[in-house]
């Protein structure tokens, strides 16, 4: 029988908090879906043909739909990027092409007007060449009448030898960041391949109609092809420093008017926790995401490897088996699926935290989703390297590697996956029915239904495309996902479940608890929903894009302020003798960490490179790694490991918790250490290198083997090792070593392993 609580009149929230909350999803999911909307509209077009000026067709749209299945069908986009958006192991593709495109306009124009070679021009014939390929570049060609694009003169020897330079990228893999020797070489596919490169560089460059800068809004950054920041990019710079300045004087106000707000509150009693079946039932899911954590930090230190020494791996020839596409695929998607797992266990846990009953059949349910998580886990990395290995020729989009980053598993694995998560929610459900009758309860019970269901919800975007829709289109969905799914409703997710626990916990009241997430609501979706739209400033949206996207990213950092703001209540709310806060202390632990990461690799790192001009110059060097190894790991990833310590400490013995403290105690800091020394001894200060190369030389240029295999930049790479070695052996394993420890011992306790 479910024990009802009644409610202290005081107790009660304002309806406006409510409201508050709907108007800011009403007008955020507003704004993001006209952007959306105008994607379709505003793609860079796919041209029917593309012919030289004697009419001559040199390539087709059906060309660069299949080049861009190729380009997904060999997961070159980890290994490369498109428009910024990819891998650093090898170049910007469409960049690379843009200038080499520029370069070879520029030898014809100066053998025609000065009878010398290009590098041979004197300072004032060099600047009138400079000029003169600006403005033939800038030229869009495009009729939409017939849907024909006229190249440049000598278009097609131009794309002739763009075949050839690509035949030579594949072929060593010492030359291309560790992809496996001769990767492509079949005419066709090459073919395809550079004109799906052509377009990209095409539309980086042509005038949208009616505007003075390109489809991309002038990305790359390349002089010689007339590619220069638009005053648009430094106007609304500018103004997301007002929106950000605006937005943190606002919380300022309101922290210093209204002393309620944060984790303030005396404790309040609490029910003694009698964990179920299912509940221990989810100490298995912690297990395998901890070894996923371990196999994570494996894949990226290969990654990193390829980089610092892309020619060898000591001496074994590993890209013939594990190229590096392959690993950069894996690396992201156990990250993924690591913290995912996590997730979905704390969830389980916690809900049946906060109902207080166990529902019938609710423990074999968790291991029926156990299986079918591992089947899409095992079954879609097995199909990722089989398929990069070219064993899946016509089925590689549906089981094998799909090749979008972040969501590279095939399509029938992401169906998989999205069933799983609705199964996941109903389960959430049934354990949650007992809270929603009680009236105390309820609004917790509301909130943890909605940020569960948007997980699944916010997931299908992700079946919204396939392998041959407008790449502009393409990452207007993808970001739905990345941006959305992981930085948006998982962060919300993350703060009801915290809430909850302080709340069972007995650490908070009530009121306290629903106010921060109300209040959490309101600022993380006021800025992040619209906010989406950062990702998109140079991949064939518009200026209004932009506008929007620039204020509104600039207040996502806003929240994070609140970290400074709240974090002495924090600590004071996880301090004292009071048994279950020593129970839990480094549960606690890992919460402070994800504070203290959120506010510096989410907001400052976050920030550095979401305003238009910095991202302009920014986008796809290190400095994007930078701020996602210290935001994902910082934040998620600390939060797994912390809801991971959390049930871990639940379910052990006591008894045996002493040994497993000490490996908790060291993953910790190792964990913390490591990425503080992977950020500041290598990403931070190898991302301001890159970004001062790209500044100095062209975009091209500091995403080509011209700067990324320098001294300089192979020494940063190899700083990065020292970090790792902690991350990984101080900090991974211990936690796995912890997990795997608590597994066994209380198999061995009750005989069950499941």
């Amino acid at each position: 029988m479910t024990h009802v609580t009644p409610i202290d009149p005081h107790e009660e929230l304002s309806p406006w908090w409510a409201r508050a909350v709907a108007l800011t999803f009403i007008l955020g999911f507003g704004v993001l879906i006209l952007l959306t909307f105008k994607a379709y509209q505003n793609a860079p077009p796919v041209p029917d043909r593309a012919v030289d000026v004697a009419g001559d067709v040199v390539f087709t749209g059906d060309d660069v739909r299949a080049g861009q299945e190729v380009f997904l069908k060999y997961g070159l986009m980890n290994n490369g990027s498109v428009w910024g958006h990819g891998a650093y192991l090898g170049p910007d593709f469409g960049a690379e092409v843009l200038h080499n495109w520029a370069l070879d306009l520029a030898e014809r124009r100066a053998q025609a007007r000065f009878a010398k070679s290009y590098e041979a021009l004197a300072v004032e014939e060099r600047a009138a060449i400079d000029g003169e390929v600006a403005s033939l570049m800038k030229v869009n060609r495009y009729d939409a009448a017939t849907g024909t694009l006229t190249l440049l003169p000598a278009g097609a020897e131009t794309f002739s030898d763009e075949i050839a330079r690509w035949k030579a990228y594949f072929e060593n893999p010492e030359l291309n960041g560790g992809l496996k020797a001769k990767l492509i070489t079949d005419p066709k596919e090459l073919h395809n391949l550079t004109a799906f490169f052509v377009w990209a560089a095409w539309g980086s460059v042509a005038q949208r109609p009616d505007t003075t800068h390109s489809y991309t809004n002038n990305f790359p950054y390349d002089p010689l092809a007339g590619n220069h920041p638009t005053g648009a990019a430094l106007l609304w710079t500018a103004i997301s420093f007002i929106a950000l300045l605006g937005g943190i004087a606002i919380v300022l106000l309101a922290f210093g008017k209204f002393d309620y707000l944060g984790w303030h509150g005396a404790p309040a009693p609490v029910e003694k926790w009698v964990l179920s079946d299912a509940q221990k039932a989810t100490l298995k899911y912690m297990a395998v995401a901890s070894v996923l954590l371990l196999g994570q930090t494996f894949f990226g230190a290969g990654v990193a490897h390829y980089r610092a020494d892309p020619g060898s791996f000591y001496g074994i020839d590993l890209a013939a088996y594990f190229p590096s596409n392959l690993l950069r695929t894996w690396h992201l998607q156990s990250a993924i699926f690591w913290i995912a797992t996590s997730y979905v266990a704390g969830a389980l846990f916690v809900a049946e935290l906060l109902g207080r009953e166990s529902p019938p059949k609710q423990a074999l349910g968790i291991h029926l989703l156990f299986g079918a998580i591992a089947a899409v886990i095992v079954g879609s990395m097995l199909g990722e390297w089989i398929g990069i290995l070219q064993w899946l020729p016509t089925t590689w989009f549906w089981f094998g590697n799909q090749g979008w980053e972040f969501l590279e598993l095939g399509r029938f694995w992401q169906i998989l996956l999205a069933i799983g998560l609705l199964f996941w929610f109903f389960l959430i459900w049934r354990a949650i029915a007992p809270a929603r009758r009680n009236p105390a309860k309820r609004g917790f019970a509301n909130f943890f239904l909605i940020a569960a269901f948007a997980i699944p919800l916010f997931y299908l975007p992700a079946l919204f495309f396939g392998s041959q829709t407008n790449y502009t289109i393409v990452d207007a969905w993808r970001f739905w996902i990345i941006h959305l799914w992981v930085e948006g409703f998982f962060e919300f997710f993350v703060t009801v479940i915290v809430a909850v626990i302080f709340y069972e916990m007995g650490l908070v009241r009530r009121i306290t608890a629903l106010r921060t997430i109300y209040l959490d609501a309101i600022l993380y979706f006021g800025g992040g929903l619209i906010g989406t739209g950062h990702h998109w400033y140079w991949t064939g949206q518009t200026e209004v894009n932009m506008a929007f996207s620039a204020v509104f990213s600039a207040l996502e950092v806003v929240p994070l302020t609140l970290i400074t703001l709240d974090a002495w209540d924090f600590v004071k709310a996880t301090r004292g003798t009071d048994s279950m806060v020593e129970r839990h202390r480094w549960t606690f632990y890992f919460l402070m960490a994800v504070g203290f990461w959120n506010f510096l690799g989410a907001g400052v790192f976050g920030f550095l490179i979401n305003t238009p001009i910095i991202s302009y110059y920014e986008v796809g060097t290190i400095l994007t790694p930078n701020h996602g190894h210290a935001a994902m790991m910082g934040v998620f990833g600390m939060l797994g490991a912390g809801l991971m310590v959390f049930v871990l400490r639940e379910i052990v013995a006591d008894e045996v918790w002493p040994k497993l403290q000490r490996l908790v105690r060291l993953s910790f800091w190792g964990l913390n250490i490591g990425l503080a020394m992977m950020v500041f001894l290598s990403l931070f200060p190898g991302g301001v290198m890159q970004v001062l190369d790209v500044i100095a030389n062209g975009y091209w240029h500091a995403r080509s083997l011209a700067y990324t295999a320098t001294p300089l930049a192979r020494t940063l790479e190899w700083l990065r090792m020292p970090g790792d070695l902690v991350f990984m052996f101080l900090g991974a394993l211990p936690l796995a070593a912890a997990l795997g420890w608590g597994y066994i011992s209380r198999w061995r306790a009750t005989g069950d392993a499941r």
